[in-house]
């Protein structure tokens, strides 16, 4: 087969519907819309879990069970890449990174994540670790501490 052979599978292609045409198409006047009505408007849909005013089925049921959502702690993320501009020796706590801009707030507490390399000894204190941070950091002679 060439691609000048190539031909359209019978009844693949389907011409548009052309609403509001005259009575030949079937969908004349009012196009197909019917009568009036909400949803005869433009822009006029209704919302899927709309009972027409009847109270709505998610309000009827009980609300059981906890949600630990408003108490979930979040955690301000730094990798170990951002750690390299600190002097060889230094010992990185929280304060000092907000200090010089890494941080912005604390939130919860910092987690230090191993992305990127650590090319200075340092001791790095923090509220948790990856398991990759930890393992870089010690590989290049530095501390992790938890804080």
């Amino acid at each position: 087969m060439k691609l000048h052979e190539l031909e359209k599978n019978i009844g693949a292609k389907h011409s548009k519907k052309r609403v509001g045409r005259g009575s030949g198409s079937g969908l004349g006047k009012t196009s197909g819309r019917g009568q009036k009505g909400q949803k005869a408007r433009s822009g006029g849909s209704i919302n899927p879990v709309f009972e027409g005013g009847q109270l709505p089925l998610y309000r009827r049921l009980p609300k059981r069970g906890f949600s630990n959502y408003p108490f979930k702690k979040e955690y301000a993320v730094i990798n170990l890449s951002d750690l390299n501009v600190f002097e060889d020796g230094t010992v990185v706590t929280p304060a000092l990174l907000k200090e010089k801009g890494i941080v912005k707030k604390q939130l919860s507490g910092i987690k230090v994540l191993g992305e990127g390399q650590l090319d200075k000894k340092l001791t790095v204190q923090a509220h948790k670790f990856s398991k990759s941070a930890v393992d870089k950091i010690n590989e290049s002679g530095s501390k992790a501490e938890v804080i």
